[in-house]
């Protein structure tokens, strides 16, 4: 499968904002710091999901990013559409020949392709807010096992 940091990356900051942002706008610094993903970077594809009209800026002091609609209306594929990214599971584009082997189709293009397909299809179904809910509940989980590991034995009760 090909798809390079710029998905990735798009769809990290993207979780970011929808986790962190509470409405407010976040600055690019503070997902750069979270996220350890280089502030140019960033730059470039904020760009492109501004363009795409998944997330909208707010200039001066207190300023950044915010998603521009609810998290629950911004399914991930969008969020890698908009950084210029498709999956490619073929060396050849899309459904084309070209690339392929010797100008021909080669013998598992057809179920690489419908992969692609399934694949885009599973990432259109996911939104922005069901990563979140998803992260969330898992922090949840992971804090509560931190603290009923640092529970002393004899303050445990039993039930």
């Amino acid at each position: 499968m090909k798809m390079s940091t710029k998905g990735r990356y798009a769809v990290m900051a993207m979780i970011d904002i929808a986790a962190c942002s509470k409405g407010d706008p976040i600055s690019l610094a503070e997902i750069a710091e979270r996220q350890d993903i280089s502030q140019e970077y960033l730059e470039q594809l904020f760009g492109k999901l501004r363009k795409a009209r998944l997330v909208e800026s707010a200039r001066g002091p207190g300023g950044g990013y915010r998603l521009a609609r609810p998290a629950a209306e911004i399914p991930i594929s969008d969020i890698i559409l908009a950084a210029d990214e498709e999956l490619h599971l073929t060396r050849c584009g899309g459904d084309a020949v070209e690339g392929c082997v010797k100008g021909e189709r080669c013998n598992a293009h057809d179920l690489w392709s419908s992969l692609g397909r399934q694949m885009m299809n599973f990432l259109s179904s996911i939104t922005l807010e069901d990563v979140v809910e998803k992260r969330n509940l898992a922090l949840a989980a992971t804090i509560k096992q931190t603290k009923d590991r640092h529970v002393r034995p004899e303050a445990r009760s039993v039930a």
